[in-house]
């Protein structure tokens, strides 16, 4: 099957293979996270002089700061994916470009607030844990950012995989598969960092 007729919709489920297999795989990381948020949940229900007031411990205007980027990276995104439909390379590139940059922030400052965090004593481990609330907040905490962190970094190398064939003109309105499902899974990620920043920064 050739590049351009695996953007053609299958018989049957309406949408092409790569998108069919992106919306499993992300089917697949929806309960991965909602099982680490339901488990950070009960344990912040069940041990709650474990957990300290987020504004306790964590730089809550930094990472509003911080999500308001990854947000403004989804609107790249979007930009990206008009200009391919439209056929605008160049605009195509530089969206894309733009992407790369805001999401290589955002990671960027999680590993600045991470440094921080460490020398404050907000560490993952029971002999050196000197913050607010106790260990347990600390593990919970670096597992669910960390793991959307690496989500990110793995996007943002994607991305830039993505920009390198848009260079060699792998993409066109008829052959934009590539983006769109780039489009997809960098949007998943805006959206768990949502719900992420919503549980454990705010509430």
């Amino acid at each position: 099957m050739t590049t351009a007729t695996a953007t053609r919709p299958e018989p049957g489920f309406g949408v092409y293979n790569l998108k069919l297999g992106m919306w499993v795989f992300l089917l697949s990381e929806v309960m991965f996270f909602t099982s680490l948020i339901g488990a950070y949940i009960i344990l912040r229900f069940a041990h709650p002089e474990q957990f300290a007031a987020p504004g306790e411990v964590l730089n809550v205007p930094l990472t509003a700061v911080n999500t308001f980027i990854l947000i403004c990276s989804s609107v790249t995104m979007v930009k990206a994916f008009a200009a391919v439909e439209k056929d605008d390379q160049r605009g195509l590139q530089l969206w894309l470009v733009a992407t790369i940059i805001l999401g290589s922030t955002f990671v960027g400052v999680q590993i600045y607030e991470y440094i921080h965090l460490f020398a404050d004593g907000f560490v993952p481990n029971a002999a050196e844990y000197s913050a607010g609330g106790g260990p347990l907040y600390g593990s919970t905490f670096y597992l669910m950012t960390g793991f959307h962190g690496l989500h990110v970094s793995i996007g943002v190398l994607a991305l830039i995989w993505v920009l390198i064939r848009s260079m060699r003109g792998a993409y066109s309105p008829e052959r934009l598969g590539g983006v769109e499902i780039m489009g997809l899974y960098w949007h998943f990620v805006d959206l768990v960092w949502i719900v992420l920043f919503t549980i454990v920064y705010l509430i």
